[in-house]
């Protein structure tokens, strides 16, 4: 099962990176995590750039509201997407939490 908990900022969840992949894309989950592919190497932030550039395409919504969390160095990461307000989190993050378990292949309730 996956890891989701909503707070007063959005949602946030956790990612599994593997670096160097032949292409960007799902892969599936891994532990409690969404299993991400991505081309970018894991120098110079490369990696966690390509992760928040492709999570805001596949979630729609825009870079600036992604935010790695923790683990910055490490190929798990916990990531915070920003919801501005209390009206748009209501909203928005069951729609975003359906959407990753979509993604990871994972059945929504």
């Amino acid at each position: 099962m996956l890891y989701f908990q909503k707070n007063n900022q959005g949602i946030t969840f956790k990612v599994h990176i593997q670096p160097r992949a032949s292409g960007n894309r799902i892969a599936g989950s891994w532990h409690d995590s969404i299993k991400i592919r991505l081309t970018a190497p894991p120098v110079d932030g490369e990696a966690n750039k390509a992760c928040i550039q492709f999570l805001s395409r596949q979630l729609k919504v825009p870079k600036s509201d992604i935010e790695i969390v923790s683990g910055l160095s490490s190929r798990t990461k916990k990531i915070l997407v920003n919801l501005p307000d209390a009206q748009t989190r209501t909203r928005q993050a069951g729609k975003i939490q359906k959407l990753i378990q979509a993604m990871a292949g994972e059945k929504t309730a």
